[in-house]
């Protein structure tokens, strides 16, 4: 019996290559050739792969409320330089990870775009500190450290011993985050719109890792991300009517 393919269905050509970048080949046939709409481990892929490319989709803009914040106040005040290179490094690992790998772009790519944004918001914070030099110098050892990453002279050996001390990584880079925010009883230029798209991104990320990578650390890695994004999430609301940091209360009792 010969198969079925694509060319049996009503969808034109070209509609159809854009339709398979959700459904493979075989769930293509299954929803458009066989009209099966209700078969499970199709459904599955194709949630997972919708979900995937919306966070890439929102990966285009996760973070520009943050750099507009930034940019606005002329202030990384309340910003951790350290915590946003530690939240860089496992982004960046998980791009390099995922590319070294060959999973599907849509199991990763959101890392490439916040990667991008990640290096602004460091090199602003560094520049509103009055340390132009320093930026600079941050970002050219980044551009230098992703092409090797990035590069076939990467042994996978290295990607996975990164992706592995993502856990760590991100976990620490956040409680960094969330113990400058207690101590500054507020946020400083944090933004809620950023925190909130992220830990939305990171507890969407966990399903469909599982979907399509099934790497047990990659898993994990979202899992911490998600825990740990939902703590400064929720301090947004703890401290939502503070008046600010300990720093500006200083200032206004001068």
């Amino acid at each position: 019996m010969v198969a079925s393919n694509a060319t049996e269905t009503f969808i034109p050509a070209f509609i159809a290559v854009w339709l398979k970048l959700l459904a493979p080949d075989e769930c293509y046939d299954e929803f458009f050739v066989k009209f099966n709409i209700l078969h499970v481990p199709c459904l599955k892929i194709l949630i997972s792969k919708c979900l995937g490319y919306a966070i890439i989709t929102g990966s285009f803009i996760v973070k520009v409320p943050q750099i507009i914040k930034i940019m606005r106040a002329k202030s990384g005040e309340g910003i951790n330089l350290i915590s946003v290179t530690l939240e860089l490094f496992a982004i960046s690992a998980a791009w390099a990870y995922g590319a070294g790998h060959k999973f599907p772009f849509s199991a990763y790519g959101e890392a490439i775009f916040m990667a991008f944004q990640t290096v602004v918001i460091a090199f602003l914070v560094c520049i509103y500190s009055e340390q132009l030099a320093k930026g600079l110098a941050y970002v050219s050892v980044y551009v230098g450290i992703m092409g090797f990453l990035l590069s076939p002279s990467a042994p996978l050996g290295l990607l996975a011993v990164l992706q592995a001390g993502n856990i760590f990584t991100v976990s620490v880079s956040k409680l960094i985050q969330a113990v400058t925010n207690y101590r500054n009883s507020g946020t400083g230029q944090l933004s809620v719109i950023t925190v909130y798209m992220l830990l939305f991104g990171s507890t969407a990320r966990i399903f469909t890792s599982i979907q399509e990578t099934g790497d047990t650390m990659v898993v994990l890695t979202y899992i911490v991300a998600a825990i740990c994004n939902s703590i400064v999430a929720v301090q947004f609301v703890y401290y939502w009517n503070s008046p600010g940091t300990n720093i500006n209360a200083s200032k206004k009792n001068l």
